[in-house]
């Protein structure tokens, strides 16, 4: 059996079912990847593991701060590191779900060394961000086109990070990046994909069944909290079209419309990031069973006992 399992792939492919189905068959614990659902609050519109399937398999890396707290992939790295070594020391198998491909990278091939970054020019290119973050990534297609082009121009917080360290150390991240790392961990990675079509009918059933389950009243508890579409961990699809119905800039009916294209564009941005990855063995869930194709794999090649 490898050290951990990695199940990555697109928004709406089925990771969370097909995750736990794993759980119970290899006596595992779900060590979640997703950017988004590190954030308390942030249920519906992230699509967490409901309380019963949280119920059926153990899921770390949830819950672990509030929307207003910055959170990073180094961060992330760290204490996704320990879940995984909790899981192991207690005898069972560590299962990474989820499709962000930025954390997956930072903890199983771990970081290029970046030098401390002076805590005044993070603030500064913060409040740049706020106000001018189009600004603020023309100015980076410039010193670093080729992060740049990595990115979403939304993306205020990795737009943040390649500034941050071009002007704390004088270095392109894009150059820091191509520095030898050390690996972590030996991982067997499986991905879910299908025909795009498909995955798009999907996303779309998603997103009505997130309006059904109380996307607006989520939203609606969020800003009683305090927290609003400023937040980085808000200013993204599914959240920031719903808190603009509720300030009377959009109707519903637009609103989820755009939270539909929006999900389908970070889809796009997740396969093309993971079509980088030659460690992937890719599995349809629309044509097989996808958690059956899996174990059958780990059999054939001796890594299940």
């Amino acid at each position: 059996m490898p050290a951990l399992l990695v199940l990555a792939g697109p928004t709406a492919s089925g990771k969370t079912g097909i995750g736990v189905a794993l759980t119970q068959a290899l006596d595992g614990e779900i060590v979640s990847a997703d950017a988004r659902q590190v954030y308390r609050y942030m249920d519906i519109g992230t699509a967490k593991a409901t309380p019963e399937e949280q119920a059926d398999a153990r899921h770390h890396m949830i819950d672990v701060v509030g929307p207003d707290e910055p959170y990073s992939a180094g961060r992330y790295a760290r204490e996704a590191a320990e879940a995984i070594r909790d899981v192991q020391r207690r005898g069972r198998l560590p299962i990474l779900v989820g499709g962000s491909g930025f954390y997956l990278e930072a903890l199983l091939d771990g970081f290029s060394p970046v030098p401390e970054i002076p805590s005044e020019v993070r603030s500064r290119l913060w409040k740049e961000a706020r106000d001018d973050l189009p600004g603020l990534y023309c100015r980076l297609s410039k010193v670093d086109p080729e992060i740049a082009q990595r990115l979403h121009p939304h993306d205020s917080q990795r737009v943040v990070r390649a500034l941050e360290v071009f002007e704390g150390t004088g270095e392109r991240l894009s150059d820091l990046q191509k520095r030898p790392r050390e690996g972590r961990w030996e991982a067997r990675w499986f991905g879910l994909d299908m025909d795009r079509a498909r995955l798009y009918g999907r996303i779309e059933a998603r997103v009505d069944r997130m309006l059904e389950a109380g996307l607006v009243n989520e939203v609606k508890s969020l800003r009683k909290r305090g927290y609003g579409p400023g937040l980085n961990a808000l200013n993204t699809f599914g959240y920031r079209e719903i808190f603009a119905v509720l300030d009377g800039d959009l109707d519903l009916e637009t609103a989820v419309n755009r939270i539909k294209v929006g999900t389908r564009h970070y889809a796009r941005r997740q396969l093309t990031w993971f079509r980088r990855e030659s460690r992937l063995t890719w599995i349809d869930p629309t044509a097989e069973d996808a958690a059956a194709a899996i174990l059958k794999r780990l059999d054939r090649r001796g890594e299940r006992l």
